[in-house]
């Protein structure tokens, strides 16, 4: 999405309209800390896109703030940590990613296959 506050908009609506990734949005949206706004918002997308679509990091930071950019290297290590507790999938040119590896670049999220 080219418009930043499109997923802003994606979690409200998420939220509202109370199907999955629901209660993640409204976390996403009023929890206290910007780890647990962009976990929430990570999940959040993922879940309202469905496995066969994916969010990226920088569409959770611009979920939870306007100055977005700074709060990039933090989207990544919770898709990360999400990815090692098996909540979500991460790739590169659509092939998964190791959590673990010494990856760089543009990444995607999506929810693990068979979910």
């Amino acid at each position: 999405m080219t418009d930043r506050a499109g997923p802003r908009r994606e979690l409200e609506r998420t939220r509202d309209g109370g199907g999955p990734g629901a209660e993640q949005a409204r976390v996403a949206l009023t929890a206290e800390t910007s780890a647990d706004r962009l976990r929430a918002a990570i999940l959040a997308l993922a879940t309202a896109r469905g496995a066969d679509r994916s969010t990226c990091p920088s569409d959770a930071a611009r979920a939870v703030a306007t100055d977005w950019r700074p709060l990039l290297p933090d989207a990544r290590e919770s898709a990360r940590e999400l990815a090692r507790a098996g909540r979500v999938e991460l790739t590169q040119r659509g092939r998964p990613l190791d959590p673990d590896g010494a990856w760089r670049g543009p990444i995607r999220i999506r929810l693990p296959r068979g979910e």
